[in-house]
């Protein structure tokens, strides 16, 4: 039994000894300094053992004869060489114990002690002994493994910093300057001075290149920010302003923004724009005009009352007629006034902002701020403006402060920054019809077309271009441009620009491509070639604008000869395989005008291999735009016999007998208009009525749109040569409604619908009221007396009835 028992414990002993061992190991790869204290303790343990083979102790030998009393020779052989393999490995485990041991050894003061430290020598501390961990199972043992990885690994670097925090400062930051540190110790002055000491730590500060990112993150390092955002809600003035100055400048680091933003600091500093003190209020909203760069900052500044405050800092008294006037920047009033405004700036990037500025009556004074001279004022007042614009409720606010007139006067500044912000401003408000009006009558155009030269400054020119593409959606305005020949430079434009100023440019050039004259300029100047180039693009708004302009040039039959001959059309229908739906609804838009005055359409048209399914299978569409601009290719297709024939081999019908059940005007006008064409082929009618389309399109009539109810009444002629849609026209009340639009002065309109209502009498579906309501036609006249020349086309109307 004791030899079964010794056998049990040199296994165990063999097994733990293996385990300390791969354990040495672990350690030796993880930490540098374990394996370098380990090489000086296996130095000792040499040496030890030197001295014990030189003066044996003798408490080995009271052990082995106690050993050798208590089993048989070879046991008590076994058991010597166990017992010294673990006390050697006892040894090797105090000295293996580096997490117990320095997580122990942290002081009063936060700091740790040194390895060497620990083991006792130097200051006479001692080790506990370790007790002898015998693992049953592999999974136990790489879990500790595992537990004591993480432990020395964390400590290994903790305590090769505080071994050698010299060499590991000088290696990190060899390229700091030492106003990093100089930073540092005032940051250390501002936290245990007192109040002069803070003062003078804050002016000393302030001296530093704070501009420099090495000074910022100094400060942020060291814990200064809190510090300097507790100054804030101090009682003493001067703490407070130094304080701001200092943040003022540090602001500008993305990462300080933010930091600032985390450590509650807007709040404090919108209490502060409620200071008796006008500097300290300054330097308070142009600290938050820097922090408010993104969302979360500008909403902090909305959530704690901050705009009302701010645009409250805008009001205050000035007198145009005084001479002393341009000279109120100087004042502090005026200085307050351009602060709120830099600062409502950054804030009204945010929708809410925008709002909150209007509601609290912020558009008036800045309308009002708008009348100065002096340009450090007039661009954060011009840029609000220019954001809150984007807005609809601000811009009915803008156009009713009437300061269209201010910004053309700031067009003619030699400021080209004012310069592009009043460009931008015009660009958000001449979305409005008004606006665009109130550009033309006080003289904004010309200004506009000037700047178009000045090609150097691009943020400007895209703002310019802006400015000219919203105003030239008014004709008279793209005919005061054409005489300004602003059309030529803004082809010249068309190459070698950065892509805002391309999408703006081609925007500007189809709107003016409405016009004849217009068109005539583009392609006499070379433009064709250029804009069918930017066809091949990427960006999407470019993309919208560019179809538009080729589109509206080939209404033209020698632009379109020049698209057709550069592969335009082609590019054109590949844009509708394009992701993005306003792409597909240009390009589809765009083909229309090319598939009209194209030479040999038909044939040009199938050329494009699965170009025709792909129109078809476009109907299938969720987008209102997407289909409307599909009809109308369609409707330019199916003029060629062969290609409506393909069309309805691919089930153009049931697709668009789908979309019959809509209420969108503009889709209404061109389906209908496709499904007038598309009855020209074959069952296609029977085919309409047998997906229920009749019905839906008698719906139609009943719109307020006569350009509806010309195409409606157009689809339902061509539909009523079916004898079983005539029946289903009349069940649906369309004989009526019909009769109502034959007194139409649209002749197309007048004759289609008369034209429906021969067939639906012709093919006898309802002959007796038919009958009647002739009667009612000429026994009882409109309340309002017919122009002779409806009347007669009433006659002519009862005749085909």
């Amino acid at each position: 039994m004791v030899a079964k028992q010794d056998d049990e414990e040199e296994v165990n002993y063999e097994r733990t000894g293996e385990i300390y061992k791969d354990l040495v190991t672990l350690l030796r790869e993880k930490s540098a300094i374990f394996s370098e204290n380990m090489s000086k303790q296996k130095v000792r343990v040499n040496e030890g053992q030197q001295k014990e083979k030189d003066q044996p102790d003798e408490t080995p030998r009271k052990r082995e004869d106690a050993t050798l009393r208590k089993a048989s020779t070879a046991s008590r052989r076994s058991a010597l060489e166990s017992s010294r393999i673990n006390l050697g490995k006892k040894q090797m485990t105090k000295r293996l114990e580096p997490s117990l041991n320095w997580k122990s050894t942290i002081d009063a003061k936060g700091k740790r002690s040194s390895v060497r430290d620990t083991q006792g020598g130097k200051h006479g501390g001692r080790l506990e002994k370790p007790r002898p961990s015998i693992l049953p199972g592999i999974a136990q043992f790489r879990k500790s493994v595992q537990k004591v990885e993480d432990i020395i690994s964390d400590s290994a670097s903790e305590s090769e910093e505080d071994e050698e925090p010299s060499e590991r400062r000088k290696e990190a930051n060899a390229d700091l300057p030492s106003e990093y540190w100089q930073i540092q110790k005032l940051v250390k002055y501002l936290k245990r001075g007192n109040q002069t000491a803070t003062v003078i730590a804050l002016c000393s500060m302030k001296d530093f290149k704070l501009a420099q990112e090495t000074c910022q993150l100094a400060i942020r390092n060291v814990g200064g920010l809190e510090v300097l955002i507790n100054l804030l809600e101090t009682d003493e003035v001067k703490c407070q302003i130094g304080s701001l100055q200092i943040l003022k400048e540090i602001s500008h680091n993305p990462q300080i923004r933010r930091n600032i933003v985390e450590l509650g600091g807007l709040p404090v500093m919108v209490n502060i724009l409620d200071s008796p003190f006008k500097c300290l209020k300054c330097l308070a909203a142009e600290t938050i005009a820097n922090v408010a760069k993104f969302r979360r900052a500008r909403q902090a500044v909305r959530r704690h009352g901050g705009i009302t405050k701010l645009v409250a800092l805008l009001d205050h008294e000035q007198n145009a007629t005084e001479p002393a006037y341009s000279s109120l920047y100087e004042t502090e009033d005026v200085e307050l006034a351009r602060c709120g405004a830099l600062a409502l700036w950054s804030c009204s990037k945010s929708n809410g902002n925008k709002e909150a500025i209007r509601k609290t009556g912020g558009i008036h004074l800045l309308a009002q701020l708008l009348k100065t001279s002096h340009e450090n004022m007039l661009i954060p007042v011009v840029g609000t403006l220019q954001e809150c614009a984007s807005e609809e409720n601000c811009r009915a606010a803008i156009k009713a402060e009437r300061i269209i007139e201010n910004l053309v006067k700031n067009l003619n500044s030699e400021n080209e920054q004012l310069q592009e912000h009043c460009a931008m401003a015009i660009y958000q408000c001449a979305e409005d019809e008004e606006t665009r009006h109130l550009m033309r009558q006080h003289g904004g155009l010309k200004p506009l077309a000037s700047l178009l030269s000045e090609t150097d400054n691009k943020e400007r020119l895209a703002a310019v271009t802006g400015a000219i593409w919203k105003c030239s959606i008014s004709k008279e305005n793209a005919t005061k441009f054409r005489k300004y020949k602003a059309i030529e430079t803004l082809v010249g434009l068309l190459t070698d620009q950065p892509e805002e100023v391309l999408v703006n440019v081609v925007g500007a050039l189809g709107e003016c491509c409405q016009e004849q004259e217009n068109r005539v300029i583009i392609r006499k100047c070379g433009g064709i070639q250029p804009l069918v180039k930017l066809l091949v693009g990427t960006n999407q708004a470019l993309l919208v604008n560019v179809t538009k302009a080729v589109g509206a040039c080939a209404v033209e039959p020698e632009s379109m000869m020049i698209i057709d001959s550069l592969d335009g059309v082609r590019l054109l229908w590949s844009l509708l395989k394009n992701p993005h739906p306003e792409v597909k609804a240009s390009a589809a838009w765009a083909l229309c005008p090319c598939i009209q005055n194209a030479k040999d359409a038909g044939e040009m048209v199938r050329s494009f291999i699965g170009g025709l399914e792909l129109v078809v299978s476009l109907l299938k569409s969720d987008n209102k735009e997407v289909l409307a601009s599909v009809c109308a290719a369609i409707t330019n297709i199916a003029k060629d016999q062969e290609n409506l024939a393909i069309i309805t081999d691919y089930g153009v019908v049931p697709l668009l007998s789908k979309i019959a059940n809509t209420t969108n005007d503009k889709l209404r006008q061109h389906l209908a208009e496709a499904i007038s064409r598309c009855c020209m082929w074959g069952r296609n009618r029977e085919a309409f009525g047998e997906h229920r389309a009749v019905g839906l399109l008698v719906r139609y009539l009943k719109s307020n749109d006569t350009n509806v109810h010309r195409t409606t009444a157009q689809a339902l002629y061509q539909l009523s040569e079916d004898a079983d849609n005539c029946i289903t026209m009349h069940e649906n009340g369309a004989v009526k409604l019909l009769l109502d639009m034959i007194g139409s002065s649209d002749h197309d309109l007048q004759e289609a619908a008369a034209g429906c209502i021969s067939n639906i009498r012709r093919k006898g579906a309802c002959s007796h009221e038919m009958n009647s309501t002739s009667v009612l036609l000429y026994h009882e006249p409109p309340h309002t007396p017919l122009e002779p020349a409806v009347q007669q086309k009433h006659k002519t109307s009862h005749c085909l009835i």
